[in-house]
């Protein structure tokens, strides 16, 4: 019998395809050429506006003076200049809405005269305010449907950019999006809200150390981002990768990752092309793309930039992934951001490094050269400390997403218990603080002088990194690794700088009252920093955080082991949370609980589609060909004993016992699905409690149909089975 197997065809083209055609010419531009050349940046702005006008708007950006309309309207009439002479037709208001992906309106720049033309015009009242629709973006209850106004407010810190399409480019404007009340309906207000609050009080710390001349601090981050590519022929025939975004079936290949031979292995041709087009690109972008490798799993990638301002990284990580999913497809790839694409392997995350600088450029998580130096330092990683152990179920709660929690817990990524890795020697320098006494230097000799008027210049990149820490010290950045590949890195940076902010303003107030109390600053700090390195040392831990005895031993501890976004999410609902939030500014307690339920519904969501999708593929798809293999297997066994009475027929009963007892055992699973799917909505829970029946009934359900199916597709014969398989999406790039 003949098969139509579109995975065979899939194959042999893939098979049968020549090397990737040049989509970079030999005499391209060089990259330090088109660097920046569709962005309107700083130098674009020097040279097209004024001089009074440039300066005025740097006082905006960078003193968060406000913004003239007279100034605001010439530097309209600029960009709109600027765009047009390069190719843009339309303009748009691009945000961050709470669905985690970006957001746009576009407008065209030509306004009818009324005698039959037309001329083109982009008002500073325009640039400065857009009015999108606000009534289909999740809202946590803040809005109802009927009320569509929402409001976009350009965000100066943010430069514009120009978006190349097929037939023309497009002015992308950054903004806040905010609802008719002032709510912030987005990710970018609360993102710039704790940018404000943490250097608020970073500067009142530099102050307590006499630096009198800083005005601010500001954040920096470089987000390493891994996804994984597919053969595009492959992902079409896989509903649940074009619908969920990771394979809801696929027994484990014979060869996954064990062999260690993909990561940093050399880039294959198709890739690199890949590669090279999209940092192309991104350097137009002005995103400073810095690597790019192969990571652990066949067919994963890593790409990282250079250290931003945060807002800018923020927007940059966005932008990066709307590039790297439009290149792929002009390479006949599906780039994959899902966190859990395919079970049994590596899964992908977003590895957060953030760090704290003055305005002036110093880096306040740089170990100094001055005694003086070194107290401002341990006071500022103290208050990081502090924060993550007050915080770490609101820091776990950041990065709870259906999709993280395949990663979350597994031997492949950070744990779901939050602790820090600071590395030996430091770890050294902080329990020498606790203790007061000095400890021997186990990797250079000599003591170290712990008192704060005499600590010696602290060692860079001392000791090996920990890949297994979810939060780990690397030489003058902490590198948050719990964050998944798919989200934004807006809203787990928007709390990590107001619990620093928090910590901070807790640890000035104590500074402060030992100086009250007639200690000097040097005595002060030092006591306030080693009560507050003693009071939280429980989060430190450089071992290996994979390990079963790390879970005892945080257990021990007192440590939270939060594996289930459903359980994480709920921190986000803690009345003291809601009061830090409000209390520096970030978030109304209505924003707190609108993002909290934004996240609840976000997860229910996630797995009832998963369920549906798992139910219809097995329908429709894994069902029929199981059920044609075993009549085929049943047919041959007739067959046999048609010829021949005494024909050994054990080895075609045997396969026909175990096709149809594990086809049988799939139908009633889907079954099984099917009605545990259906009581969900009629349960009468609340919005956890129905998150919770998604998670303990439905998830469990699932996961039984995917084991019986592959189970059969280890059994079925290959030209039956109609979805991809591992072995062949996995190697076949």
């Amino acid at each position: 019998m003949s098969i139509e197997n579109p995975r065979y065809h899939a194959v042999r083209e893939i098979a049968a395809q020549r090397l990737p055609a040049r989509t970079i010419e030999p005499d391209a531009d060089p990259a330090t050429d088109i660097f920046g050349k569709n962005v309107f940046s700083h130098a674009v702005m020097r040279s097209a506006l004024p001089k009074d006008v440039y300066k005025s708007l740097m006082r905006t950006i960078h003193d968060g003076a406000p913004l003239d309309p007279q100034v605001a309207d010439v530097v309209a009439n600029a960009m709109k200049d600027w765009a047009i002479a390069r190719g843009a037709t339309h303009y748009c208001h691009w945000f961050l809405p709470l669905t985690g992906a970006t957001a746009e309106k576009h407008d065209t720049f030509l306004v009818p005269t009324g005698d039959g033309q037309a001329l083109v015009q982009f008002s500073g009242k325009t640039l400065i305010q857009g009015e999108p629709d606000a009534s289909s973006f999740p809202s946590g209850g803040v809005r109802s449907t009927f009320e569509a106004r929402g409001y976009t407010a350009w965000d100066a810190t943010s430069p514009a950019f120009l978006m190349d399409g097929v037939n023309g480019k497009t002015l992308c404007i950054p903004t806040a999006f905010y609802s008719y009340d002032g709510t912030a309906l987005d990710k970018k207000t609360p993102l710039l809200r704790s940018i404000a609050a943490v250097s608020a009080a970073a500067v009142r710390m530099l102050r307590l150390f006499g630096n009198t001349t800083v005005r601010s601090a500001s954040c920096t981050v470089g987000p390493e981002q891994e996804y994984f590519l597919v053969d595009r022929r492959f992902y079409f025939l896989r509903p649940d990768l074009i619908n969920a975004g990771r394979t809801l079936f696929g027994a484990r290949p014979p060869k996954g990752q064990e062999m260690e031979d993909h990561y940093f292995g050399s880039i294959r041709e198709r890739v690199l092309a890949f590669m090279m087009d999209s940092e192309r690109t991104l350097y137009e972008l002005g995103i400073p793309i810095k690597t790019r490798h192969n990571e652990v799993a066949p067919g994963q990638y890593e790409i990282a930039p250079v250290f931003e301002n945060i807002n800018i990284a923020t927007d940059h990580n966005m932008l990066l992934m709307e590039v790297l999913k439009n290149t792929a497809l002009k390479h006949g790839f599906k780039c994959l951001f899902h966190e859990k694409p395919f079970a049994g392997i590596n899964g992908s995350g977003k590895h957060n490094n953030w760090s704290l600088c003055d305005d002036a450029g110093n880096n306040l998580l740089d170990p100094g050269s001055t005694p003086h130096e070194n107290a401002q330092f341990l006071v500022f990683l103290t208050a990081v400390i502090r924060a993550v152990h007050t915080n770490a179920k609101v820091l776990r709660a950041t990065i709870a997403t259906a999709g993280n929690d395949h990663r979350l817990g597994a031997n492949e990524a950070p744990p779901a218990i939050i602790s820090i890795y600071l590395g030996d020697k430091l770890t050294e320098v902080v329990q020498g603080l606790i203790s007061g006494k000095a400890e021997a230097s186990s990797r250079h000799g000599g003591f170290l002088q712990l008192g704060v008027s005499s600590l010696p210049p602290l060692p860079r990149d001392d000791s090996d990194r920990n890949r297994t820490s979810p939060f780990a010290f690397t030489g003058n950045k902490f590198e948050f690794r719990a964050v998944g590949s798919s989200q934004s890195i807006a809203f787990p940076n928007t709390v990590l700088n107001t619990l620093v902010a928090d910590a901070l303003t807790g640890l000035a107030d104590e500074i402060e009252k030992e100086k009250a109390a007639g200690a000097t600053l040097e005595a002060a700090v030092q006591k306030v920093v080693q009560e507050n390195l003693k009071k939280h040392q429980a989060i430190l831990f450089n071992g290996d955080n994979y390990s079963a005895a790390w879970e005892q031993e945080a257990a021990r501890r007192g440590l939270p082991n939060i594996k289930s976004s459903v359980d994480a999410l709920a921190s986000l609902g803690d009345p003291e949370v809601k009061a830090m939030f409000k209390r520096h500014g970030v978030y109304s307690e209505t924003e707190a609980d609108a993002r909290y339920k934004i996240l609840l519904e976000a997860y229910i969501k996630t797995i009832n589609i998963e369920a549906q999708l798992t139910a219809d593929m097995t329908r429709t798809m894994i069902l029929p060909a199981a059920l044609r293999y075993q009549g085929e297997v049943a047919g041959a066994l007739a067959a046999t004993k048609q010829a021949a009475s005494n024909a050994d027929g054990s080895a075609a009963e045997k396969v026909l016992k175990d096709v149809a007892s594990l086809t049988s055992r799939l139908k009633g699973a889907v079954d099984k699905l099917d009605e545990i799917r259906g009581k969900a909505d009629h349960a009468g829970h609340d919005l956890a409690g129905h998150a919770a029946f998604y998670r303990d009934q439905v998830k469990p359900a699932m996961n039984e149909v995917r084991q019986i199916a592959d189970a059969l597709e280890l059994v079925v014969e290959d030209r039956y089975w109609p979805i991809p398989k591992y072995r062949e999406m996995l190697f076949m790039i």
